[in-house]
């Protein structure tokens, strides 16, 4: 299996799993909360419809050989679930999902391996495994944000934890505020479980992340990696922190969600 392959089955257990739980969802829990602060269910979902309205485009242009369809499009992509209801955004999401996850999964496999789609925020075209991965990011990341609403136990799936956590190396660099350390400098030992990795927190006047364990280290922390994801995402925080996560040293959690702040 290529790694388009395995992002694309992947975006397909994860949707699957999101429509499953809110498909029956009531008026009243779709304005519940969820793990992200300013946002109801319906607005989680807004933000997940519209990327793949606009992803799809962005898929069906280069199928096409045609031009993207610019930001102009996406601010009016981003008005019509701005300005939609509850039900509505919920409709939309199962319809644009379920559409943008079955353009990827009638890709042949030459065109999986071929094809570029420019995705606009990036400076060349993308190929498949990049796009699609784009999408997996948003959806694991959100679905988690929707799941922790009803289970604050709830996790990253295994199937995107696997996937995401090599990116962690890029994401951690371009997540991090270097300004909320006043100056300090820290190497942190990272160690990974489910699955395994060793990894090296670069905290000082840049924030990065690398492979592999560091020589010496200021302080170590040890976590599962999905929760090592989300802490890079701004959403390892009470009430959803997970048992058996240890840290000795500056791997304080206090100071590492400020470095890497909701987004």
């Amino acid at each position: 299996m290529s790694n388009a392959d395995a992002i694309i089955t992947a975006l397909r257990s994860g949707y699957d799993s999101l429509a499953d739980l809110v498909s029956g969802y009531s008026d009243k829990q779709l304005a519940g909360p969820t793990g992200a602060d300013e946002w109801d269910v319906s607005q989680v979902l807004s933000h997940l419809g519209s990327g793949a309205e606009i992803a799809q485009n962005s898929l069906h242009a280069a199928l096409e050989r045609k031009p993207g369809p610019g930001v102009e499009f996406n601010k009016t992509v981003w008005a019509r679930y701005d300005g939609a209801g509850r039900r509505e955004r919920l409709d939309w999401f199962l319809a644009a999902n379920e559409g943008h996850t079955q353009s990827y999964e009638s890709l042949s496999e030459e065109t999986r391996t071929t094809l570029k789609i420019d995705m606009h925020y990036l400076p060349v075209p993308a190929d498949v495994a990049t796009a699609a991965f784009s999408r997996l990011s948003e959806l694991a990341l959100h679905s988690w944000d929707v799941h922790v609403g009803l289970d604050p136990a709830a996790t990253i799936t295994p199937e995107a934890t696997q996937l995401l956590l090599p990116r962690t190396e890029l994401l951690g660099g371009y997540l991090g505020k270097p300004d909320a350390l006043n100056g300090k400098h820290a190497l942190i030992a990272v160690t990974t479980t489910d699955p395994a990795r060793e990894l090296t927190l670069h905290l000082g006047e840049q924030v990065g992340v690398s492979a592999g364990a560091p020589e010496q280290s200021d302080g170590i922390l040890t976590l599962p990696a999905e929760a090592w994801i989300r802490l890079l995402t701004g959403r390892l925080k009470p009430p959803y922190i997970p048992v058996g996560i240890t840290t000795t040293g500056t791997a304080d959690l206090d100071l590492l969600r400020r470095v890497f702040p909701a987004f």
